[in-house]
């Protein structure tokens, strides 16, 4: 079981994600927005993995990921940016910021629940 920090400002594709990680065994903690989900972060609490929507509000997932680096975090998770943009232009800079992986919109939920368990399992090793 992982803890799983979800950032995701559609509130019915952030329900969707959580039920599809809750039913593999997953605790999901939810952030509406990016700032919600700094603030998550900055309280202290510790995250096996971070997903991030691309754009969201106040902060993006660029922004949010910006963040986690400079805040002092004892362990940095790995980074699953979602995003509805597909370019080829988004998707180097997604990686590129540090992200460890990028899946475009709309996805399976038997896609993201294959990615968040390969990006769980790289971690382990």
């Amino acid at each position: 079981m992982a803890n799983i920090l979800l950032a995701e400002d559609e509130s019915v594709l952030r329900m969707l994600i959580t039920d599809t990680l809750e039913d593999e065994g997953h605790h999901v903690v939810e952030a509406c927005s990016g700032k919600e989900a700094v603030d998550i972060l900055e309280a202290g609490k510790s995250f096996d993995l971070v997903i991030l929507d691309y754009m969201m509000p106040v902060y993006t997932g660029l922004e949010v990921l910006t963040k986690m680096k400079t805040m002092g975090l004892n362990h940095i998770p790995p980074v699953l940016m979602l995003t509805a943009k597909s370019q080829k232009s988004v998707r180097d800079a997604v990686l590129a910021s540090g992200a460890s992986g990028f899946m475009s919109k709309p996805f399976s939920p038997m896609e993201l629940a294959e990615r968040v368990e390969a990006l769980l399992n790289e971690v382990e090793r």
